[in-house]
């Protein structure tokens, strides 16, 4: 396993194994999934709040970076390419999974009275969350879901994975200072969406 000492040395290398994988080095594949693997799935649950689409997005973004790794733009960082995957992805999941309940609700219609759709989402618990904080988990996100994908996108990234503001800027295309004020607003609407939808949050621990 590579050791990564400083943001330059870690670009460096980033970019070396990118240019080994569009030859066609399968090690260097590895050493790039062991070291985003985990960033990429918290990052597509954190979406998609649905652990068997969250593996399989963490697994077309990989196959994803091994098929275009030669097209890979070396003026941006790897981090910041690997999570706009992560994103594109999630969305594209939620797509193919809003068109497939909208099937599902106009299929009821010509269901038998005792047959089920099976359309309604879960309670998500985050793999993050401790066992004490799962009832707040499962509040937060279905209020995060409330947001448009902008927001989403910059309150997930930055409260829940931490990124600075620059590398979530350059995985929307938008400049630090609008991802601060994207921040600020989503962090307001989910006040907002709290105190609105479950005021009686927190009220029982």
């Amino acid at each position: 396993m590579l050791i990564y000492s400083s943001d330059k040395l870690q670009k460096d290398l980033h970019h070396e194994l990118i240019k080994k994988i569009a030859l066609g080095n399968e090690e260097a594949l590895t050493e790039i999934y062991h070291h985003f693997a985990e960033k990429v799935y918290n990052t597509a649950i954190s979406y998609l709040k649905n652990i068997e689409e969250a593996e399989e997005v963490t697994q077309d973004v990989f196959f994803e970076v091994y098929k275009s790794a030669k097209h890979f733009k070396f003026e941006s960082s790897l981090s910041t390419w690997i999570y706009k995957l992560t994103v594109n992805k999630s969305l594209d999941t939620l797509r193919k999974r809003k068109a497939k309940k909208r099937f599902g609700i106009v299929f009821s219609i010509f269901s038998k009275p005792n047959e089920e759709s099976n359309v309604g989402p879960t309670d998500f618990h985050h793999p993050g969350a401790s066992l004490e904080q799962q009832e707040d988990s499962t509040i937060l996100f279905k209020a995060i879901d409330q947001l448009n994908h902008n927001q989403k996108t910059a309150f997930i990234l930055s409260q829940i994975e931490g990124l600075k503001h620059k590398e979530i800027a350059n995985i929307l295309d938008v400049t630090p200072k609008a991802v601060e004020s994207l921040i600020g607003r989503s962090k307001q609407k989910l006040r907002e969406i709290l105190e609105k939808d479950f005021p009686n949050r927190g009220k029982s621990k």
